[in-house]
């Protein structure tokens, strides 16, 4: 990050600032898991659950659940393996886990995937302070990985905030940070396991990132995760990633080197797209086989708006109302 180039912020960086401004906005953000119907996988709506004390409902067992939440009755009334499924606590941890590796400091529109990121993150920060919760998490690039454990109030959030603008990733020379690929998926599994490792059952974790080189091993870390916690996905793109620009020719720059495309074949703008759709298709696949749910975000889409939308909120502060679980 160029401290010296006021005109970038909010654009390539975020400043400690322009976060803590977003505390209003976070009031039109209620984290009300009893009321918030969140889409999962993109297909449809449902309610928060979580391991507390209060029995919610029974579902058929899936692997991996606790044997010791088995519910006997129903199983021995159906004659299929029926799980309980309890209430969450009423201060239950939210966990971060915020991606800022090299793939999300980008953006053809707007700003960085990693400034949105960062955005998200403080908005449901923020709205999580306002409810009591605990606020922790992990955020990480390829050079630093902090960890920072939950605990509650504004202070939590203002050192989320703190560690999150002084992060690394932001100020790292392109230039001598180049990185390949099997580097970056390895730092993203590392990221998974340290998430799987601070993780307490019930939690409810929010994970920010552009989700690009991931592998099965990263996949099946989250699975293992979302086994007894609530994970939402929020999958942060830019509109030149599921599309090619009309026949032309463009400039890409890391602000070091520059590259030039050609977008003149339609074959290659086909191919380009498709790659896009199989990615998105086995992120959403993934999510609704372990009941992960699934918010999409561009960089040209209003943050809140989408977030809410994602989250199945709508109304305003006070007078808030939530979508039915059917629609």
């Amino acid at each position: 990050m160029n401290n010296n180039n006021q005109k970038a912020e909010g654009i390539t960086w975020i400043s400690p600032q322009s976060l803590i401004q977003l505390r209003l906005q976070a009031n039109q953000l209620p984290l009300d898991s009893g009321k918030i119907h969140a889409k999962q996988g993109g297909a449809y709506l449902s309610s928060f659950k979580g391991r507390g004390m209060e029995f919610d409902e029974s579902r058929i067992y899936q692997a991996g659940d606790d044997i010791r939440n088995m519910d006997w009755r129903v199983t021995a009334r159906t004659g299929t393996a029926h799980t309980k499924v309890f209430r969450e606590e009423r201060e239950r941890p939210i966990l971060l886990w915020l991606d800022l590796n090299d793939s999300m400091m980008f953006a053809t529109r707007n700003k960085f995937k990693s400034v949105i990121a960062a955005e998200v993150a403080t908005l449901i920060a923020w709205s999580a302070a306002k409810n009591n919760d605990r606020i922790g998490g992990l955020i990480f690039s390829t050079d630093e990985h902090v960890e920072i454990k939950p605990r509650r109030g504004k202070t939590a959030v203002l050192d989320f905030i703190g560690r999150c603008t002084k992060h690394r990733a932001w100020s790292t020379k392109k230039a001598a940070n180049k990185r390949a690929a099997a580097e970056i998926t390895s730092d993203k599994v590392t990221a998974v396991s340290r998430l799987r490792s601070v993780t307490h059952p019930g939690s409810l974790i929010f994970m920010i990132s552009d989700f690009r080189d991931m592998n099965e091993k990263a996949f099946a870390h989250i699975a293992n995760i979302a086994r007894n916690n609530d994970i939402i996905m929020v999958s942060i793109s830019d509109p030149i990633e599921h599309d090619l620009p009309v026949s032309g020719t463009y400039k890409l720059t890391d602000g070091v080197k520059e590259l030039q495309i050609q977008t003149s074949s339609n074959k290659t703008r086909d191919k380009y797209h498709q790659r896009y759709l199989d990615h998105q298709n086995q992120l959403e696949r993934f999510c609704r086989q372990h009941r992960i749910h699934l918010v999409n975000i561009a960089t040209n889409d209003n943050t809140l708006d989408k977030l809410r939308d994602g989250l199945g909120v709508t109304g305003r502060s006070n007078k808030t109302q939530y979508r039915s679980a059917q629609q």
